[in-house]
């Protein structure tokens, strides 16, 4: 079938992205679903900073490649041996398909899949498939989703069903932002009520981390952030404090504010500094856990001594740590509780044309969560 979809042709384009185009929407062709695979009518699709890391270089990938990662869709078509989904269910994707039978698979840790890294990484499908393609050359796809297109075929194992009440545009921002974010504390640090939490990096999934803290019932709760505009929205998610990243005394100013440091500290800015400022906040005993993706060439310096000295630990969270089948609906059902209010995270909403200029605010620091619609 015929689809429109943003391309990325190569990467490392100059800023502004609206001038220069690194994503061009054009008609591609797409193989319907095979054995163990979904066509997907995508509905509602996030632009992540993961997005704009492959744009510009920090994330290699190969190209030509259909962007996207972050989405929520109705199942048109179902390939073989896919006997628990049908066409009109309403679907989640995950962008680690899981083979369900490798190492961390089998210890409940799908997240780290390890045929679902290889394949993402090589731009295939879990069967090692590219469905896209134009004049007759394929076109790669971006960690098992391409989520930048009318319509996408998929892994039956890329794939959460949801409950049909959800409004689709919402639902997005579940399979990366929230499930990355929120699993984070939920999942990997496991934030207590009455903790001392901090989350150093505001955008969606930093965000997504800061209600889940919220909802956690963590006592004290710290923004750390480089955009005021950002600070206050956090304190009107509910952070109880709020400092510059770039003002030189910020650790200090955590430290007397927490009395000593916090048992969780977040780091979701994708940032080497970032995460260095988020291990120094965290107090005797405490965790920094990290969810940013930094330039693979990005080096940590951290004093040693502090890991026993201290007791400190610093983990790395991938999605949230998470097991989606499980995760997603649990996390649905707090938003739909009111304790979880995602919804306010969406800045904008925008066209597939116009996605280019939604790079370009995401950069800037202008918008938290974008919402491509394919109504």
């Amino acid at each position: 079938m015929k689809v429109r979809a943003a391309v990325l042709e190569n990467t490392q384009a100059a800023a502004p992205y609206g001038d220069s185009k690194p994503l061009v929407v054009q008609e591609v062709d797409l193989e319907g679903p095979g054995k163990g695979e979904v066509l997907v009518k995508i509905e509602a699709a996030g632009i992540c900073h993961s997005d704009l890391s492959v744009i510009n270089g920090d994330r290699p990938r190969p190209t030509p490649m259909v962007l996207g990662h972050e989405a929520a869709g109705v199942v048109v078509e179902i390939g073989a041996d896919v006997d628990d989904l049908e066409a009109g269910d309403h679907v989640i994707f995950v962008f680690v398909p899981s083979c369900g039978h490798c190492g961390p698979c089998c210890e409940g840790r799908p997240a780290l899949c390890e045929p679902g890294a290889l394949h993402n990484t090589a731009g295939e499908l879990l069967s090692g498939e590219r469905p896209f393609s134009k004049n007759g050359q394929p076109i790669n796809h971006h960690v098992g989703v391409s989520a930048f297109a009318e319509y996408t075929t998929v892994s039956r194992r890329s794939l959460v069903k949801i409950d049909r009440a959800i409004p689709l545009d919402i639902a997005a921002v579940f399979g990366c932002a929230v499930l990355t974010g929120a699993g984070a504390v939920i999942n990997t640090a496991a934030v207590k009520p009455g903790q001392r939490a901090a989350v150093v990096g505001l955008g969606g999934v930093g965000l997504a981390a800061l209600l889940a803290a919220v909802a956690s019932g963590a006592e004290q709760i710290v923004a750390v952030d480089m955009q005021q505009d950002k600070l206050d929205f956090a304190l009107k998610l509910g952070a109880t404090d709020a400092f510059r990243a770039d003002d030189p005394e910020v650790v200090a100013k955590v430290k007397e504010a927490t009395s000593g440091g916090v048992d969780v500290a977040a780091e979701m800015a994708g940032s080497a500094k970032a995460l260095e400022l988020a291990y120094a906040i965290a107090r005797r005993g405490g965790t920094a856990v990290t969810a940013g993706l930094p330039h693979p060439s990005a080096m940590l310096s951290i004093p040693a001594i502090s890991l026993v000295a201290e007791e400190k630990t610093l983990r790395g969270s991938y999605i949230g740590s998470s097991v989606p089948s499980r995760d997603l609906p649990r996390l649905l059902g707090l938003y739909g509780r009111g304790r979880l209010p995602v919804d306010r995270l969406v800045t904008h909403h925008l066209k597939l044309e116009e996605i280019n200029e939604g790079m370009d605010r995401l950069a800037s620091g202008a918008a938290i969560r974008q919402i491509v619609e394919f109504a």
